[in-house]
């Protein structure tokens, strides 16, 4: 059982990356699928998440209008489309699959960074 979060890397402010949350070993689609984003001595926050069938989403107020969250239950595989990067949005991003009356997996983090 395995959540892997990549897709990170280096870019310019104003650029654009793709972050992808693949799941293994279990079926992602009965679980809703969220990212979190930390800066090392910053509170984790909370940047994005969507449900099962993916009807419904969520957006922190620092990323509305610019990240987009999807879900394609095929591929088992939920992304972040992360447009108009910002250096503030520098971070290891982390994705993470619930459900109720299972445990939580977590993927390990993957490193953005945006340069000025």
């Amino acid at each position: 059982v395995q959540l892997q979060a990549s897709g990170g890397g280096l870019v310019q402010a104003g650029g654009s990356l793709r972050l992808t949350c693949a799941a293994s070993g279990f079926n992602l689609n009965y679980y809703a699928v969220g990212w979190f984003r930390q800066v090392p001595g910053k509170e984790r926050e909370a940047v994005s998440c969507i449900t099962t069938s993916g009807g419904s989403t969520y957006y922190a107020d620092s990323v509305k209008g610019r990240f987009t969250v999807s879900r394609d239950n095929a591929k088992n595989t939920v992304y972040l489309q992360m447009n108009n990067l910002k250096p503030e949005d520098t971070a290891v991003y982390y994705c993470y699959a619930k459900r109720r009356f299972a445990p939580t997996y977590w993927g390990q983090g993957t490193l953005v960074t945006v340069s000025s």
